[in-house]
């Protein structure tokens, strides 16, 4: 998989890919990860990629010259799958997401800075928006981190044991079981005897009755068909 992270401070960005899982994707081959700061896109001088907006509202606005640049030069070389425009009011992130990103071959991140983006980049560019939540940030960057991340986890190779990510919270619509390991006794707590057991069959249910447990209890919303 490739992705491209077009942003107005990659520097933000560039010592996560050196870490954990994604260092790992790139090194086993999986994931090739490009960072394009949008100042060297700028066509003044001084490198300026934001302006006033028009109706006389607060803040600075990133412009639609260094993004249309960035964004055309990438697409010469690369037939993308997605060109994603990470916003607060695009469509919230989920574990679905991330699986269905996961399939794509070559994917753009755009993360956005200041006020937001020019809205005739998103008329032109942009095929799909993507918000981590229900909050603002600063910049984009941590949001493009989100998306690599939760995304390329989930790359066949790329986790030693493939069925941890299916195992993940949010894969079958529940949040995960509690998990424990050694010891089977710390400061007089135990594991629940039916995890020491052997019984997978058992442990499964177990597994799951918790899963529902923890689901009802925070997150009811997940929950569908009388569950």
């Amino acid at each position: 998989m490739r992705i491209d992270i077009v942003a107005a401070i990659p520097e933000s960005i560039e010592s996560y890919l050196n870490f954990s899982i994604i260092k790992n994707a790139k090194e086993k081959g999986f994931l090739q990860v490009f960072l394009h700061n949008l100042h060297d896109y700028s066509g003044n001088k001084w490198r300026k990629i934001d302006d006033y907006p028009f109706g006389g509202d607060a803040g600075m606005v990133i412009q639609c010259e260094p993004v249309f640049n960035c964004i055309e030069k990438l697409k010469e070389q690369t037939n993308y799958d997605e060109i994603i425009y990470l916003t607060p009011d695009g469509e919230l992130f989920n574990q679905r997401i991330a699986n269905e990103l996961s399939l794509k071959n070559n994917l753009i991140l755009l993360a956005g800075h200041y006020k937001g983006i020019d809205q005739r980049i998103r008329d032109s560019l942009v095929t799909r928006e993507i918000s981590i939540g229900d909050y603002v940030l600063t910049g984009g960057e941590l949001a493009a981190l989100v998306v690599l991340d939760a995304v390329v986890r989930l790359l066949p190779g790329v986790i030693g044991d493939a069925t941890s990510a299916l195992n993940d919270s949010f894969q079958d619509g529940l949040l995960e079981a509690p998990i424990y390991t050694r010891p089977a006794v710390f400061r007089g707590m135990e594991v629940p005897k039916v995890l020491l057991s052997g019984n997978h069959k058992e442990i499964e249910e177990w597994k799951y009755q918790q899963a529902l447990e923890k689901t009802k209890k925070l997150r009811p919303d997940l929950l569908k068909d009388g569950f």
